[in-house]
């Protein structure tokens, strides 16, 4: 699974991408149901050494025409969902089954999108103690991750926003990442990431040959302090 990454290079993925950039107020769902900043952050938008479900995160999208970056809530609600607490248990959703279940099939079908991101973290239980990892690309470059998104509102509230929110898309794991776990998230190659995030609507065969493991060729695995073990805290309230 993929329950913690990080995503602290937008800037070089907006350049690269030539990347629009959504307004706050084309976030304004999302802004109104997140969660209180980390310790040590002060924007949504900032660079994220601790990305965790339920925040909002950068996550690149077609609006019309336009390759966006906007932000969306890690964990994704389905259309149909009564509450916005279903996100929590949808952060990740498996590549390999996605089609066939109910709350991600539409999404991969018709939704699509590019998580912005330059690593993630796995952990290795040493007694009592849970030791975190970076796996990260040599060089820390930004990377994109599948993913699927959704749009909800509640029901019974007239007048609320539209909470656009996504889920990352796993597969099994590359040697690099077995020792600590089975699965990791799917990463998307710079050259496929138009067909990924194509607004057409495409049957899973269309897209099969993505959604398999891509080798973490030139990643590599660094043990990092364990202040990442708390998804409320940020590098900026971390000393030294």
């Amino acid at each position: 699974m993929c329950g913690r990454y990080t995503s602290t290079n937008q800037d070089q993925l907006v350049a690269e991408m030539e990347l629009a950039l959504a307004t706050d107020a084309d976030c304004a769902g999302v802004l109104a149901v997140a969660p209180g900043f980390p310790a040590g952050l002060t924007s949504w938008w900032a660079p994220r050494c601790n990305v965790a479900p339920t925040q909002p995160a950068p996550v690149v999208v077609k609006r019309e025409a336009v390759a966006t970056l906007c932000l969306m809530r890690w964990g994704l609600v389905p259309h149909w969902a009564d509450d916005l607490k279903i996100g929590v248990t949808m952060i990740n959703a498996r590549a390999e089954t996605a089609a066939g279940k109910r709350p991600f099939r539409d999404a991969l079908a018709r939704r699509r999108c590019l998580v912005a991101a330059d690593g993630f973290y796995e952990w290795k239980r040493e007694g009592k103690k849970r030791v975190p990892f970076h796996f990260t690309p040599i060089g820390d470059g930004p990377v994109t991750f599948a993913g699927i998104w959704e749009r909800w509102k509640p029901r019974d509230r007239e007048g609320a926003l539209w909470v656009e929110s996504f889920a990352i898309l796993t597969v099994a794991a590359d040697p690099l990442v077995t020792p600590l776990h089975d699965r990791m998230p799917l990463v998307i190659a710079p050259d496929d990431r138009a067909r990924w995030m194509s607004r057409e609507e495409l049957p899973t065969e269309a897209i099969a040959d993505l959604l398999v493991p891509t080798p973490l060729a030139g990643w590599q695995r660094r043990e990092v302090d364990p202040w990442v073990n708390a998804a409320a805290r940020e590098r900026g309230a971390v000393p030294g």
